[in-house]
């Protein structure tokens, strides 16, 4: 017999398996980042709520762990690695460049989210949040060109001439930029690199700047 106590449980010990919380373990899934959270499993009249196959499916995918592997999970086991992802490596979402200004792509705080994701695994342990980018234009050439793959974090910290990627409050993928600077009226000021050079663009209260960690040319 499943009890809802149960599923839930094991849920929470595969995120924290994976070294995630329960939203981050729904992120890596492709799902909306407050899927898990503890108010999420009751209705507001106090109702059992439990998690729909779909979504489990997805965490089981996301994770590489089968179904039965997570039932003895759900009967209190020892979490067992994955059989075909090898200890060390890691899952990317991967997506064109262009194709990250269609909607559901990301969710409301910024993070990668959604079904229309590649993946790509790289080795060693990577952040949950981390995505990968494929340059699909020669807008941006030199600094990146044409193939490009550019590994991006929406939530590593945003310096001064850090390369970013912005995205825009309304869902739609401004600029690759290059520049970080106060305007005049304190608002971060963003200075376009390739075929934007010399462009300035500011960056609103609604907006996400995702930093390059790395580009692979």
């Amino acid at each position: 017999m499943i009890r809802h106590d149960d599923i839930w449980h094991a849920l929470d010990v595969l995120a924290a398996e994976r070294g995630l919380t329960p939203s981050g373990l729904a992120r890596a899934a492709g799902l909306d980042g407050t899927s898990f959270n503890p108010s999420k499993r009751a209705t507001p009249a106090g109702r059992p709520r439990w998690p729909g196959t779909e979504s489990l499916a997805r965490v089981l995918d996301a994770t590489g762990l089968t179904l039965e592997a997570f039932g003895r999970l759900m009967a209190g086991q020892a979490v067992p690695r994955a059989p075909h992802r090898p200890a060390g490596r890691s899952r990317l979402r991967l997506s064109h460049l262009s194709q990250l200004e269609q909607g559901g792509m990301f969710d409301a705080a910024g993070h990668p989210a959604g079904r229309h994701w590649d993946s790509w695994d790289v080795p060693g342990l990577a952040e949950p949040d981390l995505y990968a980018v494929t340059i699909d234009s020669d807008a941006f050439d030199p600094v990146f060109r044409l193939g490009a793959m550019l590994i991006v974090s929406p939530g590593a910290p945003v310096r001064r001439q850090d390369r970013v990627i912005l995205h825009r409050g309304d869902g739609v993928l401004c600029a690759i930029v290059l520049e970080r600077r106060p305007g005049d009226a304190g608002d971060v000021v963003l200075g376009g690199i390739g075929a934007q050079e010399g462009m300035e663009i500011a960056v609103g209260a609604e907006d996400h700047l995702h930093r390059i960690m790395m580009a692979v040319l």
